[in-house]
């Protein structure tokens, strides 16, 4: 009998046979990689396990029963702290890697994911980085070098330092004497560039920051030195450059798909236009804001970008959007998966992990299934396709997605960590997420603060925000820890979401200018659920002490079966009481005992977290109750 494994890559022109992965990250990149790559493994083998997963963890992680540990085939302890000393470690990853005797390592995002280190030394062994080579990585991971490809592949380029900067890379490449002139390295030469050649408002950045770190908006000759000294200090030893700051525009990105024979596709783009400091809040797919005329030159801009430097796996092209000029321009380019990718996956069908891993395998494009379906090609299928005229379906329907974090909005977004005692998440057909801890789980103080995500798909964006709405209201985190959810709820039900008008300074402007987003609780709404509430539980309450009575063969009252009941309450010292009738098995109507006409009929249905979702009026909302509704919401 075959290695079903080994026929099958060495069939559809691969050469690198992978049986066993390092995963050298943790939280929800480990999950998704590992949930990823068995849903592939076992629609193509029927074996889900036939890869195997060997998993980093800290004593931090093991503390508090990381979700992606549980997953994992083997684990291999790492020191705590920093990531500096585990997942970001390139030296610890490799020797794990060349220990375990795995065929490839797969990063993720962050920690060790864009460091050109990790791709170098595995080159040097017979172990797969399933990710693009070291000196592309080095180059497109760079934001200054990534913007001289950008210029060298003709894409259009926000106003910067180096705008004047001509070079061909593929002859080329990007010399230390080039590279040099596109860096701002004094104050003054920041004052110079900003002066006589962007103008205001500018950004200073650091090339090597992320995650809003190394990145400062200048409005005036005032705020040069400071923000130049605050972007060396945030990044140290990071080359610098400044750019022009474009005003009401959105963040547009394209993903894109290489292979080891230099052929690239895009697979669609993202809107990611929610953010705060520069961290993405809310992402969304298709970039419908954008023409299908700018969208599909932006796809064409990326294609070029990532074969001029020879990049190999997946990555994400960003560009600054302008609908008010209808122009496009390029940001960077992560040479990484990002984390908001399952946008992506929902519209095209195409699983990127695996996709990356077939990659990684020296499978070409053309030979990949979910590549082939979305060309409308047999999966199974040989023929090569030519990907510049062949029609790809269209993307499917509409995504909405929002982050779950641990972070606390009514401070600044500050992280938080601590045990989680109860996490309820219900995916339907509708909606999707994942998340890297369970009930009695956590987030210590070195763990990233996002550890969720929630995907809503529609037939169009309005059905599909609506559906990541109840999704959102439905969620239930109960723990130690602060989460942004009600939040960000409130976000996507605010006009300028609903109406896309959102722009990159959107949620900014809102948090510097104290603008309320969350909703106040109305008070009627309050009662109304504390009265539904407590009439569900005297009804359910009831019943079960009719069966216990019948259980032990005694002949309960008709009290028990009774559905009417007086309702009393106090909110905000105020007595309420209401008539409540029980008209079906989830269904109760209230009626107010000073206006009988004042009649309200709701469905309940219990979450299983001590919480109830109600349905009223068209709406849904979620109940935490005490006896006197005081902690109602």
């Amino acid at each position: 009998m075959g290695d079903p494994l080994s026929d099958f890559v060495l069939s559809r022109e691969g050469h690198h046979v992978v049986r066993s992965i390092l995963i050298a990250n943790n939280g929800i990149a480990a999950v998704k990689a590992i949930r990823s790559i068995r849903k592939w493994a076992y629609q193509t083998f029927g074996d889900e396990r036939i890869i195997q997963f060997v998993v980093m963890a800290t004593p931090e992680d093991l503390r508090v029963n990381a979700e992606y540990i549980r997953m994992g085939d083997q684990v291999e302890e790492v020191p705590g702290g920093s990531n500096a000393n585990n997942y970001a470690n390139v030296d610890l990853i490799v020797e794990i890697a060349e220990r375990r005797k795995v065929q490839a390592v797969w990063a993720g995002w962050g920690h060790a994911s864009e460091n050109p280190r990790l791709p170098s030394e595995l080159s040097k062994t017979n172990i797969a980085f399933i990710g693009p080579p070291s000196k592309a990585m080095h180059d497109l991971g760079d934001k200054i070098a990534s913007t001289l490809i950008a210029q060298s592949a003709n894409v259009n380029c926000v106003a910067w330092n180096g705008s004047n900067i001509k070079l061909n890379y593929n002859k080329d490449g990007i010399s230390p004497e080039i590279y040099k002139t596109a860096c701002v390295s004094t104050l003054e030469e920041a004052v110079d560039s900003i002066v006589n050649i962007i103008g205001y408002p500018a950004m200073i950045k650091a090339s090597e920051g992320g995650g809003g770190k190394g990145i400062r908006k200048v409005t005036n000759h005032g705020e040069i030195e400071s923000s130049f000294r605050q972007v060396q200090g945030e990044v140290p030893g990071s080359p610098i450059f400044i750019m022009k700051m474009l005003s009401n525009c959105r963040h547009l990105e394209v993903q894109v798909l290489a292979d080891e024979n230099s052929e690239a596709i895009a697979l669609y783009g993202r809107d990611c236009s929610v953010q705060r400091r520069h961290q993405k809040i809310i992402e969304e797919g298709p970039a419908i804001i954008a023409p299908l005329q700018i969208r599909e030159a932006m796809e064409a801009a990326a294609i070029r970008i990532t074969k001029e430097v020879g990049y190999v796996g997946v990555g994400t092209v960003e560009y600054l959007y302008s609908p008010e000029h209808n122009e496009y321009y390029f940001l960077e380019l992560n040479p990484r998966l990002q984390v908001e990718h399952p946008v992506t996956e929902l519209i095209t069908d195409v699983n990127l992990p695996a996709a990356q891993l077939n990659v990684a395998m020296g499978i070409p494009l053309h030979r990949i299934g979910d590549i082939r379906r979305l060309y409308n090609e047999d999966p199974d299928g040989v023929t090569t396709i030519d990907f510049k005229t062949a029609e790809r379906r269209a993307p499917k329907g509409h995504v909405v997605a929002a982050r779950i974090t641990g972070e606390n909005p009514a401070e600044g977004f500050k992280p938080t960590s601590g045990g989680i005692q109860e996490l309820t998440f219900r995916s339907t057909a509708k909606v999707w997420g994942y998340f890297s801890v369970g009930a009695y789980g956590g987030l210590h103080e070195y763990a990233d603060s996002q550890f969720g995500h929630i995907f809503s798909h529609g037939d169009d964006r309005e059905s599909a925000r609506k559906e990541l709405v109840i999704a959102l209201k439905e969620l239930s985190i109960r723990g130690d820890i602060s989460t942004p959810i009600t939040y960000v709820s409130h976000l996507i039900e605010t006009d300028t979401f609903k109406n896309n008008a959102v722009t990159t300074q959107w949620l900014d402007t809102l948090i510097a200018d104290h603008i309320q987003v969350e909703q106040v609780l109305d008070r009627w709404l309050v009662v109304l659920c504390g009265a539904f509430y407590k009439s569900y539980q005297n009804y359910t309450d009831r019943k079960a002490q009719y069966i216990s009575l019948l259980s032990r063969g005694q002949i309960p009252s008709k009290e028990y079966l009774k559905n009417m009941d007086v309702i009393e309450l106090i909110y905000l010292n105020t007595k309420y009481t209401f008539e409540s009738q029980l008209t079906g098995p989830n269904s109760v109507v209230l009626s107010s005992s000073k206006d009988r006409n004042k009649r309200v009929e709701c469905t309940i249905r219990p979450m299983g977290d001590g919480g109830f979702l109600i349905m009223m009026g068209g709406r849904s909302h979620v109940a935490y109750c005490t006896e006197s509704a005081n902690d109602s919401r």
